[in-house]
């Protein structure tokens, strides 16, 4: 039998690769981004609680209207941006779903979309597998600043789409209000969608501010904005998120959502919307991860690596230039053979693989994990 691939040039993500590789030689798992400490015990009970209060069936498609009016209410408190919970969100399956949901109801054979590297792992997948067009534009380290005249040299009539990703994962990079105005100008009086990758929104650092498309009108009339609960709320398995759109986008968002997955975990939608009544569990969330990543970091000081800026996300990445001039990807691989610790070479998330001798850690662990993790790699 024969079958014609969608994805020929695709193969296991570098994720699971790396995380796979930790695991076959007992090595601290720094490479995947998800946290080695407990779910709120408080969260966890408020599951229990709605799991024995008999609500296990079918969440409604768009998710439980009392989650989607906590967002809303989220989202008018920090960015003083209004969102209609019942045309203008829907809960999703994760971060991912939703990126994957916005590009399906929109690109059509041929359409291309722009997207800046390095860039989360699927959005140029996502891309292809729907016939469009990836037209990336590769930003250089340390500062990964865009060009935003490049940019302008990319779009042309067949433009349909540019994803953007702020906090970005892998370079902990935060847009600016240069960059928005940018954005805004390169998109007026034209047919571009926007994608707007906000997972990190809340893991923001070192004075700066997340600033959210829907801050900006002429950017929030044509946006999906894409979030997780699971980098808000430390369950990274749990696999809830959320969409945001103008009501005339998000119609046809819900048209492939409902076909997709349909509905949503409903007692884990449940206790978040009651855990989130509460502002400190996502105030407070900056603060608790800038407190990981300057304990990280002034740890890294001391070994060979040369930390690279991190204004967001939670990830610290680094470039080895005084350690060796091998291939990020041989080097991700022979520091957790060898020395114990699993990484993310950066070259992954380049569609052509592109390497800057640029690494990736996870700093959301325990600090007891980030110390023997850093006492390993300082024998680098």
């Amino acid at each position: 039998m024969h079958l014609k691939s969608k994805l020929p040039d695709v193969g296991t993500t570098i994720f699971t690769v790396m995380s796979q590789l930790a695991i076959q030689y007992n090595a601290i798992n720094l490479s995947q981004g998800f946290p080695d400490y407990e779910v709120s015990p408080e969260l966890v009970s408020l599951v229990n609680k709605y799991m024995l209060g008999g609500h296990n069936q079918y969440a409604p498609m768009a998710g439980l209207i009392q989650l989607r009016e906590i967002i809303a209410y989220k989202q008018d408190l920090i960015h003083r941006s209004s969102y209609i919970p019942d045309s203008e969100i829907t809960i999703t399956a994760g971060g991912t779903q939703a990126l994957f949901t916005a590009m399906a109801c929109v690109i059509q054979a041929g359409d291309e979309v722009v997207i800046f590297e390095p860039a989360y792992d699927c959005y140029a997948p996502t891309v292809s597998l729907l016939g469009g067009v990836v037209k990336s534009l590769e930003l250089i380290p340390p500062d990964y600043k865009i060009n935003w005249q490049e940019v302008r040299e990319l779009v042309n009539p067949k433009t349909r789409m540019i994803i953007i990703n702020s906090p970005n994962n892998p370079t902990g990079i935060t847009l600016t209000d240069e960059d928005m105005k940018e954005l805004i100008a390169l998109t007026r009086n034209s047919n571009i969608l926007i994608i707007s990758d906000e997972v990190y929104e809340h893991l923001i650092y070192d004075g700066k501010e997340h600033l959210s498309v829907c801050r900006y009108p002429e950017l929030k009339e044509r946006s999906f904005i894409t979030a997780s609960f699971g980098k808000l709320l430390h369950a990274t398995g749990w696999k809830v998120g959320y969409c945001m759109a103008p009501k005339w986008l998000m119609k046809e968002f819900r048209k492939v959502h409902q076909f997709q997955i349909f509905s949503v975990n409903t007692p884990v939608q449940y206790a978040i919307a009651d855990f989130l009544k509460d502002q400190n569990n996502y105030l407070e969330l900056s603060h608790f991860f800038q407190i990981k990543k300057d304990f990280f970091s002034n740890l890294l000081i001391n070994t060979k690596f040369d930390l690279l800026p991190c204004y967001g996300s939670y990830f610290q990445s680094v470039q080895y230039s005084r350690i060796s001039e091998e291939k990020d990807t041989e080097l991700a691989k022979r520091l957790t053979i060898e020395f114990g610790v699993a990484s993310v070479p950066v070259s992954a998330f380049y569609y052509k693989n592109t390497d800057h001798h640029v690494l990736r850690f996870c700093f959301a662990k325990k600090q007891e994990t980030l110390e023997k993790a850093v006492h390993r790699l300082s024998g680098v």
